[in-house]
């Protein structure tokens, strides 16, 4: 029977191991190498963006609920009551102001009005009083759609964040989404360009419309009509379904996609209630949002390329005119030296 020594079956393992160790790494690399030029594709990127728009969520949802907000009792009604009673006896039941003295009486009532209204603009802004706890305040559509707001721009301003750890969260997450947000605003550009390109391509050549060898270019007209059409279906829908008029609602669709949010009109906050059908509405807007920015990112897309199209034309043309004019200068002076 031969014994091994065990020097050398240590110097073999190592080996093994040596060698295995490059190919495994190798191998890693190629994934990770896979991994992030899938994630900038355009299907990378827009799945990304959802996935990360769901991590904020559950992660602000677990945030927020944690302190629950001050919202069982809201002291505006008797902050009311209290004013409107120093009003009475400050100046009707005064007597030493004189309810002749329409200046006096408008200095005083004034003077109170004024303190009410800060006290309850201030109250407003620092307290839920719509009897809602955090928990219901901050659901996953709801959460879902102040993640949209912040990595997008758009910021409605609904649903903020009341805990310092989600004011600071949200910086951080606003940091790391809004190039993420531009990443998709690119990639979703080219590729619905690609395929409106291609289908209006398709639609010139059943017409008969193309000649051979003619390049295709979208129309800005047309982009624009596009947006029209998704602003107004969008429109549409809002007003159907919370009530607006169509001017209220084409003005939140073109605050929205504009990024401009104003916060005034959101689906599913109107009525001040999160019932069962206000979180789908949240949820179609959310999808709405995201599409209609791809929308637009297309049409930048498009009416880019319509723009070079049409200065390199007018560049042509302007160096045919140039051509033009020096060429019957030159004809102009060779008949003067003739003459």
């Amino acid at each position: 029977m031969t014994r091994v020594p065990i020097r050398s079956s240590l110097k073999s393992r190592d080996s093994n191991s040596t060698s295995t160790d490059p190919d495994l790494r190798k191998r890693m690399k190629d994934y990770c190498r896979k991994l992030v030029a899938f994630m900038c594709t355009q299907v990378g990127v827009g799945g990304l963006v959802v996935g990360y728009a769901i991590i904020g969520a559950f992660g602000f949802m677990m945030i927020e609920t944690q302190s629950q907000i001050p919202s069982a009792v809201c002291i505006r009604e008797l902050i009311r009551k209290q004013y409107a009673e120093e009003l009475w006896l400050s100046t009707a039941s005064n007597r030493t102001i004189n309810i002749f003295d329409k200046t006096t009486f408008r200095m005083v009532s004034n003077q109170i009005l004024r303190r009410y209204q800060d006290n309850f603009t201030g109250d407003y802004r620092n307290e839920n009083c719509s009897g809602l706890t955090a928990t219901d305040l901050w659901s996953f559509p709801a959460a879902l759609m102040f993640c949209l707001s912040v990595f997008t721009m758009i910021g409605y301003g609904t649903l903020v964040p009341q805990t310092p750890w989600g004011k600071a969260v949200t910086v951080i997450y606003a940091v790391l989404g809004i190039p993420l947000y531009v990443l998709y605003f690119l990639n979703m550009g080219k590729v619905l360009a690609q395929t409106f390109r291609s289908l209006y391509t398709w639609l010139h050549e059943c017409t008969g419309k193309r000649k051979a060898g003619q390049r295709i270019t979208v129309p800005s007209t047309a982009c624009l009509w596009v947006i029209f059409g998704y602003v107004l279906s969008g429109s549409i829908m809002f007003a159907a379904w919370e009530g607006w008029n169509y001017l209220d609602s084409a003005y939140f669709c073109v605050t929205s996609l504009c990024k401009i949010g104003m916060g005034d009109l959101v689906p599913g906050w109107t009525h001040g209630d999160l019932t069962a059908e206000s979180q789908t509405k949240l949820i179609i807007n959310f999808v709405y949002l995201l599409l209609g920015m791809g929308l637009i990112a297309m049409c930048y897309d498009l009416m880019k390329e319509d723009v070079y199209v049409k200065a390199r034309e007018m560049k042509e043309q302007i160096l045919e005119i140039v051509d033009a004019t020096h060429y019957q200068l030159e004809m102009c002076c060779k008949s003067e030296i003739l003459k």
